[in-house]
């Protein structure tokens, strides 16, 4: 029986796995959830799943909770009570799907505690991803992504010599504005932007996908979790999003992965490796699917993506900063408080500004996040 605990059980990554461990029946239990404030949906995910444990992160949404639950669940809560939780439980993998730099914390108590790792976060890698890798080597704790793009590569380069790697091809939808001349508009909408063509996904990661930032983010995730150079690592344009990346090697073999568009098949992969078993989703048709494209994306059309390219040639802070400013632009676009076109204007502003550290330890690295969300929203209220 494989003990399973699902951080961020109520967003979109979340509910998947659950959906995916309810498929998969026996040798997988639940054992903990959490939520930030969805409490309502973690109550009924408690009522089918029967945790020992769930964490609320929000501590006055948890006060309502509380009266709700069997007296068998025990309930945690805030920052504090989930570094608690995943210390007292028994569990031998983790699914770490909380949005966002709000996950680094999580994952290293969890590398910590020697617990294995779906990783559903890309934030967490990108703000910290040496530090974590060397955490996680000393520990021999495996980390295994979930993100449908970083797991295609882990299965095409597993049992591969990394040495005889010549390229990566991430390759990204384009996004819910491939089409729209947002160049030359200044209306892009928040229902326009979280409208994607290919994937069902939170409101965060479909605006990054928009302005390619979600690329840009894998890049630099790629780099950390395989330990790549940033020059072997290349960004495809592919709006079928079948193939959902590829691996070059030096013979001139390239392997690619390919599959329907839905995220519980990478997060079926991570839950069961190093077995595969059998999946209730429809394979692909390949009479219907007729074509494949691929285009090269474009910096001036998607200047985010140039922004992260730049952010992993300087390594140290600086893919934290523009992890921390991207994420402020985010929000105050959904808000409607930023316009589309001014996030990548914000992000390079706050890069100019920052003085990188080459080698950063944690405590650099949450400063430099607390100064960089600080400045983003300076920027914004000036522009505004």
């Amino acid at each position: 029986m494989k003990r399973i605990a699902i951080l961020g059980s109520t967003g979109s990554i979340g509910e998947n796995a659950l959906d995916v461990i309810r498929s998969l029946g026996n040798g997988f239990r639940v054992v903990a959830l959490s939520t930030n404030t969805n409490t309502d949906l973690l109550y009924r995910q408690v009522k089918n799943f029967h945790p020992e444990s769930v964490c609320v992160r929000d501590v006055s949404a948890s006060k309502e909770l509380k009266n709700r639950l069997n007296t068998k669940v025990r309930l945690f809560t805030g920052d504090e009570g989930l570094r608690e939780m995943l210390q007292r439980i028994k569990v031998d993998e983790i699914v770490l799907a909380i949005s966002g730099a709000s996950a680094l914390g999580p994952l290293l108590e969890a590398i910590d505690s020697g617990i294995d790792v779906a990783l559903a976060n890309k934030e967490s890698m990108v703000m910290a991803g040496p530090i974590i890798m060397e955490k996680a080597k000393n520990k021999k704790v495996k980390i295994m992504p979930v993100d449908s793009e970083l797991s295609a590569i882990w299965q095409c380069l597993e049992n591969q010599e990394k040495g005889r790697l010549k390229s990566i091809y991430l390759t990204a939808s384009g996004g819910p504005l491939r089409r729209h001349n947002f160049l030359r508009s200044q209306n892009v909408s928040v229902k326009q932007v979280l409208r994607h063509p290919r994937w069902k996904m939170g409101r965060k990661i479909t605006v990054d996908s928009a302005t390619l930032m979600n690329k840009g983010l894998e890049v630099l995730e790629t780099m950390f979790l395989f330990n790549i150079d940033l020059d072997k690592i290349k960004v495809l344009i592919h709006p079928e999003a079948i193939i959902h990346s590829m691996v070059e090697f030096i013979d001139g073999v390239i392997l690619a992965q390919l599959s329907v568009t839905d995220m519980r098949i990478p997060i079926q992969y991570a839950l069961s490796y190093p077995q595969r078993m059998p999946s209730r989703l429809s394979g692909l048709d390949f009479h219907a699917l007729k074509e494949l494209n691929f285009e090269k994306p474009k910096f001036k059309r998607f200047p985010c993506l140039q922004l992260a390219y730049r952010a992993a040639k300087e390594k140290g802070t600086s893919p934290c900063v523009l992890n921390a400013a991207n994420e402020v632009c985010v929000e105050e676009f959904l808000r409607q408080r930023l316009d589309f076109m001014s996030i990548p204007k914000v992000v390079k502003t706050v890069l100019d500004k920052h003085t990188n550290k080459p080698c950063p330890n944690l405590k650099d690295i949450q400063e430099a996040d607390v100064w960089a969300r600080r400045q983003a929203q300076d920027t914004i209220t000036k522009l505004n």
